[in-house]
C-alpha cells in the first residue's frame, strides 16, 4: 500500500497499473483514492474494471454498486457505470438485474451504446419454470426499489 499520497496521486497510479495489468495493485491504489468522496464514484467504477480483467464478476459488481451509491459523478458517469454493471450480470446470467440495469440507462439515455437490442434479446428469452410470473412480479418490484435508491431518481 502507498502512503503519504493524495486520492488524485493514488487514483492515477491506479490507472497506470491498470494499464500495465497490475490489477492487484490498481486496486488497492483505487481503494485509497475512494476513501476521498470526490474520487469514490471513478476510483471504485476501476476496481470494477480491474476485477472484470480478472475474471472475477462478482467482485466487479459488488465494486460498480459502491460506485452508484457515490453521491459524486454526473448521471453520464452514472450510465457508464450502469452499462457494465449490466454486461456483469449478463456474464452471471442474472438476466432480470441485468434488464433492469439496461432499462434504467434507457430511461436516461435511449439511444446509449447497443442497449436497446440488449433489451429486446434479453426481453425474448423465456425465463425457467421456477419463476413464475407472480414471483418474477415481485421479485423486479424489489430490484426496481434497490436500483432506485442506488441511484436515486432524476426525474
Amino acid at each position: 500500500m502507498t502512503s503519504g499520497l493524495n486520492a488524485a496521486e493514488n487514483y492515477e497510479r491506479g490507472l497506470v497499473l491498470r494499464k500495465a495489468g497490475l490489477f492487484k495493485q490498481a486496486i488497492e491504489e483505487f481503494e485509497q483514492a475512494a476513501a476521498d468522496s470526490g474520487y469514490a464514484l471513478k476510483a471504485y467504477a476501476q476496481i470494477g474494471l480491474c476485477h472484470k480483467s480478472r475474471g472475477q464478476q462478482e467482485e466487479a459488481v459488488a465494486a460498480f454498486r459502491k460506485a452508484l451509491k457515490s453521491s459524486s459523478g454526473s448521471t453520464k458517469e452514472k450510465v457508464q457505470i450502469l452499462y457494465v454493471l449490466g454486461r456483469s450480470l449478463e456474464v452471471l446470467g442474472r438476466m432480470e438485474e441485468t434488464l433492469e440495469a439496461y432499462r434504467w440507462i434507457r430511461r436516461e439515455d435511449p439511444d446509449y451504446r447497443d442497449v436497446a437490442q440488449r433489451i429486446q434479446h434479453l426481453s425474448s428469452k423465456r425465463w425457467s419454470a421456477s419463476s413464475g410470473p407472480a414471483a418474477q412480479h415481485s421479485w423486479v418490484s424489489g430490484v426496481l426499489r434497490s436500483w432506485q435508491s442506488l441511484i436515486g431518481t432524476t426525474r
